[in-house]
């Protein structure tokens, strides 16, 4: 979301945010774009609040779209205001959460044929890929992260969930002497992988970045980019990656898969392996 909503800023389109509040580096650019915020929660164990708030920011700014950002955002999309409400599909969501959006838009032309095939109708749902937005920046120094200059470095940038198939990064590297990764993100199963990283003697040779927002000068320090997701309606760090001019091995979700052209411009691999 952050990148398109700067996009739109800097091409002189008014805009109001409704978010939660969360994630400070994201709200600092929206701040500094000079795009105003207003907070919610999007709990649906407490419509209401967020219900009001969402109407209130409508009646006040009057938009031409009312842009409903993933799943959750698409449950609290006002009924009056269906023929503006666009909603954008990031992954397969049911139907459903959208009812009352008259436009759909898919990050992949795959999702678009799923969303047409669901019922939307076919000039109502368009592609709208996402795109890589990569503020130029050095490589950072291994030595932060106790990694020789020499080493084979392979970065991954992904939620720790079991979706992002980071298990199978590590089996890997237990092939791979002399391999260092860089994981960078945060998730549920952050203690599974770490305790799996000690079990299979990858400890000295993975390190765990945590959240980053330093994505440009991670790629310009790593050697090669992986993707091991074994779900993955698009996949931005496809993208990055070439944007970074880094070399790529990715699994064949569903995203990358409809992405990439194997052995051109990344290498794929089955999910799993």
């Amino acid at each position: 979301m952050m990148e398109n909503v700067l996009a739109l800023a800097e091409a002189g389109f008014a805009q109001h945010v409704v978010t939660r509040n969360q994630a400070p580096y994201r709200l600092t650019r929206f701040r500094e774009a000079g795009v105003p915020l207003t907070f919610a929660s999007f709990s649906k164990m407490w419509r209401k609040h967020t219900e009001a708030t969402v109407g209130s920011a409508i009646a006040q700014f009057k938009p031409d779209v009312v842009h409903h950002w993933m799943g959750r955002a698409g449950l609290f999309a006002q009924q009056a205001w269906t023929p503006r409400n666009l909603a954008w599909h990031g992954g397969y969501y049911k139907l459903e959460r959208f009812k009352n959006c008259a436009w759909h838009a898919a990050v992949t032309s795959d999702i678009a044929r799923s969303i047409i095939e669901r019922g939307a109708p076919k000039e109502r749902a368009v592609t709208l890929h996402n795109y890589a937005s990569l503020e130029p920046d050095g490589p950072l120094d291994r030595a932060k992260f106790d990694t020789p200059k020499g080493a084979p470095l392979v970065l991954t940038l992904s939620r720790l969930h079991v979706k992002k198939g980071l298990d199978t990064l590590l089996l890997a590297l237990t092939e791979m002497p002399g391999v260092y990764a860089w994981i960078a993100g945060e998730g549920p199963l952050e203690g599974k992988l770490k305790a799996m990283a000690v079990r299979l003697g990858l400890a000295n040779r993975v390190r765990w970045l945590g959240w980053r927002t330093d994505r440009a000068a991670l790629l310009a320090a790593c050697d090669v980019v992986a993707l091991p997701s074994r779900y993955e309606p698009f996949g931005n760090v496809t993208i990055e990656a070439w944007a970074a001019g880094k070399p790529l091995v990715a699994a064949d979700a569903a995203g990358p898969a409809a992405t990439i052209t194997p052995d051109v411009d990344a290498l794929m691999v089955p999910r799993d392996n």
